[in-house]
């Protein structure tokens, strides 16, 4: 199923002078686990993304060659036969997906991080690579695949009109491509399994969207269906059934939290297929033949799988009873008789088997991290904050393994914290394994992470109080949680970081400056710092999504809208930075350019407070290259030593493969310049 959905996220006074601080003891809980090398953390997975092709005779993984990242291919039913079948030498393959007739293997791939994506077919009985939209500073999305026709997909490319994606029809085989629509201003297509256009989606100056029947490749005038603003993150469709009767939707209109709605696509009767009160349907299961969905899921504090079709339900709880962890079906076969399933045990790496569903047999296949096997990773722990004005933030804490004795998720005596946050805004933070909590807790901290207001997956209402709200509530939110950690004996004043990239790394910036004393440093990461210039600069594909930008953050072409983007931009509060400052920046970065941090960064020189600049010349909107990530982490946990406190691994090879520059600032991150002459 293809969604239409509008793309919306950034994955989006004092000239005192400060010197780098000693590093104060360790807190003395961080001596229960060893350390963790931080390359386990975030060097490259040994596999990953497990999938079987559709006629179930292929595994496809992808997983180190070379030291990049790229896919492999193995007979189904001998995984030890496996073969690269890609050679990428420098950016890593990070998605891939096998074509309708299993004869080959698609992905996409960037050039340093610009994002203008590019899809490419590998061929697999003669290993033979294609370009298949070899255009230039063009990004391809993938707008319909069908399990009845094999040999062609349908693909948007925005080559003609950089704001807009044309619709072709792309000849897997040949490598052709035919126009099917020009597009003049639609935000995206649904396209049922015949690969027919069947609905477009246009945006409306109010940030809502209208959307349009297609028939014959031609939009009709009127509209089916309309969407406000306030629905406009929580209602897309999700596709049709494989006879083109039944539209799926996630839908919000007349309710709060978004339904799963199956729309009878004729008459346009609407029934409520799964719902929470709680929170919105996220995914849902679907027959691969049928298209009828069999399951959906809702994540409140944890995901949860509701069966419509008691075969898959019994499935499901039979999965429940033999993984240890979080079930994720990542992979059917067409005639589904075989999966490939993930289990998120948290405290050990996920774990990739195939389930046979004729011989109920589990099957594992491969540990995405064998390095952290038996390691002391520690748990995490769903926690509901109250913000000041009543509303409940779902949020996740972990604590270092050890710190816990009583086991009542507060740990013995208060810790260090770190509290991370996630981008977007409209994104949202979930249970499950995640690198970043592990390596902090293992350095010694008590890690939260907020879902703020704004954040998505609770609702529009939950979203909607997120409007216009940048530097204001949504950072009461997150003060909030630090007030609420320390209230509970988890932190005290004084110890508590803030660190996060894209909008996380606003959130830090914002952090440092509109309540300088609440936080002892910060750590910014792709973060945008003037919101006038984030938004004069978003990437050209991003019109669509535009009028939502205007109206959940601020209208730059009025002098209301650009007063409020001004007082939420930190950029105009850099003289109140009084903590330490670690920033962090892709020189390629299409959405947060490499501006946000430099004018900030500028600023904080003028009134000479000190900051860490790292640019890496090679990255985008985040660190791609696992070389880059070890890098500034091992940056960053010199820094935060020396801010909070807890443990840090030694720089030792960290640079090694990195692309690492330091502008400005590496004196006041203790190690850094040492490790920068040795590099």
């Amino acid at each position: 199923m293809k969604r239409i959905a509008v793309a919306l996220g950034l994955m989006l006074a004092s000239t005192t002078t400060l010197t780098a601080v000693a590093a104060p003891p360790p807190p003395a809980t961080s001596a229960a686990a060893p350390l963790i090398e931080r390359a386990k953390f975030f060097g490259n997975p040994s596999r990953t993304q497990g999938k079987l092709s559709p006629d179930g005779k292929w595994l496809s993984w992808i997983a180190p060659r070379d030291g990049v990242l790229n896919v492999w291919v193995a007979p189904a039913s001998d995984p030890t036969q496996a073969k690269a079948l890609t050679a990428e030498k420098a950016r890593p393959i990070r998605q891939h997906f096998w074509s309708p007739d299993s004869k080959m293997v698609l992905f996409i791939n960037d050039k340093g991080g610009d994002e203008n994506f590019v899809l490419y077919g590998v061929t697999v009985a003669t290993g033979v690579q294609r370009t298949l939209t070899p255009q230039e500073k063009t990004r391809v999305d993938i707008v319909g695949t069908s399990h009845r026709i094999k040999d062609r997909i349908l693909v948007g490319l925005n080559n003609r009109d950089p704001k807009w994606f044309d619709v072709y029809s792309l000849d897997l085989a040949k490598g052709a491509l035919t126009l099917v629509f020009k597009n003049e201003g639609y935000a995206g297509f649904t396209a049922d399994e015949d690969l027919k256009l069947r609905l477009a989606g246009k945006s409306r100056p109010d940030g809502g969207t209208d959307f349009f029947r297609v028939v014959d490749n031609k939009v009709e005038s009127q509209p089916l269906g309309d969407v406000g603003l306030d629905d406009s993150l929580t209602t897309n469709p999700m596709g049709y059934t494989a006879d083109g009767k039944t539209l799926y939707w996630i839908d919000s209109r007349g309710r709060d939290t978004a339904a799963l709605i199956a729309q009878d696509a004729a008459t346009g009767a609407t029934k409520v297929v799964g719902q929470s009160a709680k929170a919105d349907v996220g995914d849902v299961l679907a027959d691969p033949k049928t298209g009828v969905v069999q399951a959906y899921s809702v994540d409140y504090l944890r995901t949860e799988w509701t069966a419509l079709d008691p075969k898959i339900g019994a499935e499901l709880d039979f999965l429940k009873a033999q993984l240890k962890g979080d079930i994720h079906v990542t992979s059917r076969t067409e005639d589904d008789s075989a999966w490939i399933v993930v289990v998120d045990p948290v405290t050990a790496p996920a774990a990739t088997y195939r389930f046979d569903r004729k011989a109920h047999t589990l099957t594992k296949l491969f540990v995405n991290r064998p390095e952290l096997e038996g390691a002391d990773l520690a748990a995490m722990h769903p926690v509901e904050i109250k913000a000041r004005d009543g509303l409940t933030l779902v949020s996740y804490l972990t604590l270092p393994a050890g710190a816990d004795g009583k086991g009542d998720s507060h740990p013995d005596q208060p810790l260090p914290l770190v509290l991370f946050v996630h981008g977007g805004p409209w994104a949202r933070d979930s249970y499950g394994y995640s690198g970043y909590h592990q390596w902090l807790a293992n350095r010694g901290y008590a890690v939260l992470s907020v879902n703020y207001r704004g954040s998505t997956g609770f609702g529009k209402n939950f979203i909607t109080a997120g409007n216009l709200q940048w530097g204001r509530k949504m950072h009461d939110d997150l003060i909030d949680a630090v007030d609420w950690a320390v209230s509970q004996g988890i932190t005290t004043k004084d110890k508590v970081a803030i660190m996060g990239g894209s909008y996380g790394g606003y959130a830090t910036l914002a952090g440092v400056t509109f309540t300088p004393d609440t936080f002892a440093c910060g750590v910014d990461i792709v973060g945008p710092s003037n919101l006038e210039t984030l938004l004069k600069t978003i990437p050209p594909y991003w019109e669509a999504g535009k009028q939502q930008f205007y109206k959940r953050m601020g209208d730059p072409t009025t002098e209301d809208g650009r007063t409020l983007l001004r007082n939420a931009s930190p950029l105009y509060k850099a003289a109140a930075i009084k903590k330490p400052l670690l920033i962090g920046q892709g020189a390629n970065d299409p959405r947060v350019n490499q501006a946000e941090s430099d004018q900030i960064v500028t600023a904080m020189k003028g009134k000479n407070i000190p900051v860490t600049y790292i640019l890496f010349p090679d990255e985008g909107h985040g660190f791609a290259r696992p070389e880059n990530s070890i890098a500034f982490n091992a940056a960053a946990e010199q820094f935060l030593g020396a801010c909070l406190g807890g443990r840090a691994e030694p720089f030792g090879t960290a640079f090694k493969g990195s692309s690492i520059t330091v502008p400005d600032g590496a004196k006041f991150t203790p190690g850094l310049e040492a490790a920068l002459a040795a590099k």
